[in-house]
């Protein structure tokens, strides 16, 4: 960022816009390619949350949104919540670590969102 603040401090104004526009634009970009990337890897084994028997007593559902770094063997390396109940969070990570992800060309993240529903 400094570099960019740098170059822009040299620029007319009208030109240091552009020049910000063009890197907001590849920054987004680059985003909309993970995004694609990530939906490209298929599932192929799923672990089912076990539903933590205090968010079941309290009555508490919904749905946590995990980050999984997949490794191009398919081995989930890494899981980060990144929305949800906190008292759901810590079994939603620790099944969609155990999933197993069809294996691809690099490593890459898939966010995934498990439902936790009641019975009645």
């Amino acid at each position: 960022m400094n570099l960019l603040f740098a170059i822009t401090d040299r620029l007319s104004p009208r030109r240091a816009a552009t020049a910000f526009s063009g890197c907001a634009l590849a920054a987004l970009l680059l985003v909309s390619t993970l995004t694609l990337h990530a939906e490209d890897r298929a599932v192929k084994s799923r672990v089912a949350p076990i539903y933590p028997e205090i968010a079941k007593r309290m009555g508490i559902t919904g749905v946590v949104q995990i980050q999984a770094t997949v490794a191009p063997d398919g081995k989930v390396t890494a899981v980060k919540t990144l929305s949800g109940n906190h008292m759901l969070a810590s079994a939603a990570e620790d099944a969609v670590q155990r999933w197993r992800f069809v294996p691809g060309d690099s490593e890459s993240t898939v966010n995934v969102d498990l439902n936790f529903t009641l019975n009645h």
